[in-house]
């Protein structure tokens, strides 16, 4: 006879009750921990237009070293060898260029949960001191992601979900790869053993916390959309291209805010998920029973439903 008054389906929703709340305790302390550094979120921001730029110039090579694609074929070019080396080498570059931007917002709130004061600057500085330290976990990262991306779009329907989890799951595996890489100053190797051996201890809080991060993100989005939709409509439905415009616009920018906000918060998340999965520390700004309620050991969830 089971113990919860709805049987399975009861435990479930409780264990769904639970797990959300988690989510949003979570999203709240790591906003309590980056509302200290406002200006942080600028960095995400800076990513994408510094990922942008130096990917520029690999996807101009790329269509000018490229031919016509052959006739009745769904591609209007063909590229050529160098013109994929091109792509790849960009695809290095930007992923190198992100993950320097994601080293400062890490660096930073490790600074501020260890009592610091970071600011813009000196989160570049000390992003800028691992500029080495992070390239072959640029490489490997970018790597496996063109290799994943390549197996999905040969595989069938099932094999496309298969590749999906097995990139989800690398995901999660290496979630504080990078923490660790710039925090401890370690080898990447080290790193990526260490990260793995922290997943299989907290794996549901890499889950749980970044789903949260994600659900709030996504409302916030669905709030933009709310309130620029109505602009949009009303502007086409009176052919107003003025209107219409500044709708989208308001509403890219708000999406472009809520994703830096993302970024900055996730960064936050994972230093904190660092410091108590690997160092066994409660990280600052993060309560004790949160602490202990929200990155239980796997086997302390054993037997909870």
């Amino acid at each position: 006879m089971s113990r919860w008054p709805n049987g399975r389906a009861g435990c479930a929703t409780i264990w769904a009750m639970g797990t959300l709340r988690r989510s949003f305790a979570l999203v709240s302390a790591s906003w309590g921990v980056l509302k200290e550094d406002k200006e942080l979120i600028l960095l995400p921001v800076v990513a994408a237009v510094a990922s942008g730029l130096a990917i520029a110039p690999f996807l101009i090579g790329a269509f000018l070293t490229s031919s016509p694609g052959p006739a009745g074929s769904d591609t209007s070019v063909s590229l050529g060898v160098v013109g994929w080396v091109l792509l790849f080498l960009g695809y290095i570059v930007s992923a190198y260029v992100t993950i320097f931007f994601q080293s400062a917002l890490i660096l930073a709130a490790n600074d501020r949960l260890t009592g610091g004061n970071p600011t813009l600057g000196s989160a570049l500085r000390m992003a800028a001191d691992n500029a080495g330290r992070i390239l072959p976990w640029a490489l490997i990262s970018a790597t496996v992601s063109i290799v994943l991306q390549m197996i999905q779009e040969r595989a069938g329907f099932i094999g496309r979900i298969v590749v999906g989890l097995i990139g989800l799951a690398w995901t999660l595996v290496t979630m504080l790869v990078l923490p660790i890489l710039v925090i401890e100053k370690v080898g990447v190797g080290e790193s990526i053993k260490r990260s793995a051996s922290a997943f299989k201890r907290t794996w549901g809080e890499n889950v749980v916390g970044n789903g949260g991060i994600g659900l709030v993100s996504f409302l916030l989005v669905l709030a933009g959309m709310v309130v620029a939709g109505p602009i949009v409509v009303l502007g086409a439905s009176n052919s107003n291209v003025p209107l219409v415009v500044i709708g989208v616009a308001l509403f890219v920018a708000w999406v472009i805010l809520v994703s830096a906000f993302s970024s900055a918060l996730s960064a936050v998340f994972r230093t904190a998920l660092y410091r108590f999965a690997v160092l066994g520390e409660e990280p600052g700004g993060f309560s004790h029973e949160m602490v202990a309620n929200a990155f239980r050991p796997k086997r302390g969830r054993a037997g909870t439903v």
